[in-house]
């Protein structure tokens, strides 16, 4: 199991190393987009375009979804800290397990599920921007349900990384 767990943080971490990429190119992307707005009419040409904006616009969509798995291999995600921060590590990991099966799986399948019929349809239709020179759209719908995919895979990760934490507890403790 923890060789699975392995494969699941390096996929994440990769796909967590793209993103920072994005973030880099989303700024460059940003920046040509005010630029050549302003920059446009002094040279008499239009600089800047609906694909442009809507580039930057899927940059960040790529990021936020794409990276959620990456956050919460690195323990990056939001949490209420109140009791946890006076928990034990046993208990926190017990803790994560309980969150992660009951919370959190079923969170992921429900958006997988919701999201599928709309993937399809665009994926169907070949949808488009309705903006001129705008996009496809069906490609970066498609990452929608993936990165549930991924986060749920990560969760796994989590789960397998949390069961050695407890299983490490009880090999420690002694018998009565």
């Amino acid at each position: 199991m923890r060789s699975w767990a392995t494969v699941i943080d390096q996929l994440n971490a990769c796909l967590g190393r793209l993103c920072s990429w994005l973030v880099l190119l989303m700024i460059i992307v940003g920046a040509w987009n005010v630029v050549g707005r302003h920059l446009g009419p002094l040279v008499g040409r239009n600089l800047s375009s609906n694909s442009l904006i809507e580039v930057q616009w899927y940059l960040f969509s790529l990021t936020f979804l794409l990276g959620g798995a990456w956050t919460m291999q690195r323990n990056g995600h939001v949490r209420v800290d109140v009791l946890q921060s006076r928990w034990g590590a046993r208990r926190k990991a017990l803790a994560n397990v309980v969150g992660t099966i009951l919370l959190l799986f079923p969170f992921c399948l429900l958006l997988i599920l919701s999201s599928w019929d709309a993937v399809h349809f665009s994926w169907r239709i070949l949808e488009q921007s309705p903006d001129p020179g705008g996009l496809p759209r069906y490609p970066l719908k498609t990452v929608l349900p993936l990165s549930f995919l991924l986060l749920m895979l990560q969760g796994i990760a989590d789960v397998i990384h949390n069961m050695e934490v407890i299983r490490s507890f009880e090999k420690k403790r002694k018998p009565w």
